[in-house]
């Protein structure tokens, strides 16, 4: 256990901040795999740019990587295409 008072806040606010970036990492999987399984297209055109800045935001706070981003929203754009 933490003896410092600086030390347990800096807990704190970990643990504060990766339940925060979880819970928008997940939410953001989730509509990622939402558009994968769509398979009309004019549902697809609405939710992508929804989409492409929910990764474009994880990536502005470094919760994932600017490429993983882009190689998200790259493939995204390809199936929406392909529709």
């Amino acid at each position: 256990m933490a003896n410092h008072k600086s030390s347990v806040k800096r807990i704190r606010q970990t643990e504060t901040k990766r339940a925060h970036n979880r819970y928008y990492a997940k939410t953001t999987r989730n509509a990622v795999k939402k558009l994968r399984m769509t398979t009309d297209k004019a549902v697809a055109t609405e939710l992508l740019p929804k989409v492409v800045a929910m990764l474009d935001k994880l990536a502005k706070k470094n919760i994932i990587h600017d490429n993983k981003a882009a190689n998200l929203k790259s493939k995204l754009a390809l199936h929406v295409n392909k529709l």
